[in-house]
């Protein structure tokens, strides 16, 4: 009998101290390396993946795991390392990840999208030992080496590396008796994950095994307690490298055996091929339900249950969709630091979208004012957050580190509130920060690209709200000489400098900004401006 089902009516709070006591056999917490091994040896023979004209059972899934840890060893790679891992949303990527996890090195995925200047400085911070990537990635990497100052020289493997087509054998753990899997320490660095910074310089969020293992088991007891039981199919078209993608449809599923039902990309045909294989939980973005809102017809019947992040869902999106396909959105809150889930709202839908509900059992918040004192309930605020799910810190990064965690409080740098019933409303950024069909995009570091530019000598990035996308960053610069087709110029330096979503849907060129009496630019006038 699966764990699912014993917990099924119990507390939110009774659940999770069940599945802590399962996942901790004689007081030990379980590794994140142990996680595939622990599904292979419960459900050998279950579905662990369905990709496009790919079918993975745990055994095969954790067989092909092993053989890449085996490669990984041999070819140096020791526990703590980085591993890199640069990959779309392939089975591939589960390989790597889990291959990663089971000899104790440390797994950095990153953003598919970077252009090769951004992918070196995250080379040159995380100094990983080997980087997995794909075919079609693999000239941005080679780029990322040619062109710029890289100080490590890590092992590069791509898609031939995998061993697709070798059998499993019947035992799978006696013929790969040679991977020892390495355990670490609950409190060891186990996932670097690279966000972009206020300075527009990425920071490497640092998760040990003790933060993913806890908000995997949040989770689970939110779930659970909500009604989920077994044979759960998780719809998996948000990109991997993206840490709500990763807690929803890679770590949550191997804890509990589930299947997940894997989509290379959001886009529409491939959307409708994943569906035809009945998935029961959908993990979107705004953008992706307002795609499923213009598609009118997509077959989603088989869903029980739909969940929003990474960005605050539009009310109009919401009522468009439950208008179309009579179904419910249950929005969510979270942040890379927080590993990354806070709260999700499964229970009332008539609550407004920006209300993320309970927190999840085991996380704490408040609401401060700037002087750092509690405020009253449905107060505006500052959100501080506490619980063993809560980020290390950032790679490489102690001031920043300081200026976010106080005393295992950290400070999410949004504004929230907390209503007498105990339910969180995410009300705002405090941080300068626009989010673009789920990816982050922080204006400092558009705006430092737009400096290097010899003719800017002021630059200011403000979000723009557009109907599909969410926000898309407006630039608002400042020049020494105006030169013909000077917009146009600036858009293909950026270009050659950003990740495409980056770059600015508009360039706006002034004889000067407007400044406050600071003498800093002052965006809110910029904000006031038709453009």
């Amino acid at each position: 009998m699966r764990l699912q089902k014993v917990l099924m009516g119990l507390s939110e709070q009774a659940i999770f101290d069940e599945i802590q006591k399962n996942c901790s056999p004689n007081g030990i917490p379980l590794f994140v390396g142990r996680l595939l091994q622990r599904a292979y040896t419960r459900n050998p023979q279950s579905l662990a993946l369905i990709a496009p004209q790919q079918q993975f059972t745990y055994k095969n899934l954790y067989f092909r795991a092993l053989l890449m840890s085996r490669k990984l060893l041999s070819l140096g790679v020791k526990k703590h390392d980085r591993v890199m891992i640069f990959y779309e949303n392939a089975p591939a990527f589960y390989v790597a990840y889990f291959a990663a996890w089971q000899i104790g090195a440390v797994c950095v995925p990153v953003n598919t999208f970077l252009h090769e200047r951004e992918l070196g400085f995250i080379l040159n911070d995380a100094q990983p030992a080997a980087l997995i990537v794909s075919s079609t990635l693999k000239p941005t990497a080679d780029a990322a080496f040619a062109n710029n100052a890289i100080s490590c020289q890590p092992l590069i493997l791509s898609d031939d590396a995998f061993d697709w087509l070798v059998p499993e054998p019947e035992d799978v753990e006696d013929a790969c008796s040679d991977v020892v899997l390495q355990d670490l320490d609950p409190d060891d660095l186990c996932a670097l994950l690279y966000t972009s910074g206020t300075t527009g310089i990425p920071k490497g969020v640092m998760l040990s095994s003790r933060n993913v293992m806890a908000n995997v088991m949040q989770c689970f007891a939110r779930f659970t307690a909500a009604g989920l039981g077994n044979n759960e199919r998780f719809f998996c078209v948000l990109p991997l490298f993206h840490v709500f993608a990763q807690n929803t449809c890679l770590w949550l599923p191997a804890l509990i055996g589930a299947c997940v039902i894997l989509v290379q990309k959001i886009d529409r045909r491939l959307i409708l091929d994943g569906l035809m294989e009945k998935p029961t939980i959908f993990f979107g973005v705004p953008p992706l339900y307002g795609l499923l809102c213009l598609m009118k017809t997509a077959p989603l019947n088989s869903i029980k249950l739909f969940v929003s992040g990474a960005d605050m869902l539009p009310d109009k999106t919401r009522a468009a969709f439950s208008g179309i396909y009579g179904r419910k959105i249950c929005t969510g809150y979270g942040l890379s630091e927080a590993a990354p889930v806070v709260s999700f709202n499964l229970q009332n839908n008539s609550a407004a979208t920006y209300v993320a509900g309970k927190p999840l059992f085991g996380i704490t918040c408040q609401i401060r004012d700037d002087q750092g004192a509690l405020v009253p309930e449905n107060t505006i605020g500052s959100l501080w957050i506490k619980g063993d799910n809560i980020m290390m810190g950032y790679y490489n990064a102690p001031e920043a580190t300081a200026a976010v965690l106080q005393e295992k409080w950290l400070n999410t740098g949004d504004l929230g509130s907390i209503d007498l019933h105990g339910n969180l409303a995410i009300r705002g950024r405090t941080k300068d920060i626009i989010i673009h069909k789920g990816f982050n995009i922080y204006p400092a570091e558009i705006e430092n690209v737009l400096m290097m530019h010899p003719s800017v000598f002021k630059a200011a990035v403000i979000g723009q709200e557009e109907d599909m996308a969410g926000q898309v960053p407006v630039a608002f610069v400042a020049l020494r000489s105006r030169e013909p087709d000077i917009e146009q110029i600036l858009r293909k330096h950026c270009a050659h400098n950003l990740a495409t979503y980056k770059v600015p849907r508009k360039i706006i060129c002034l004889d000067d900004l407007p400044m406050n009496a600071t003498g800093k630019i002052d965006k809110k006038q910029l904000l006031t401006m038709n453009v």
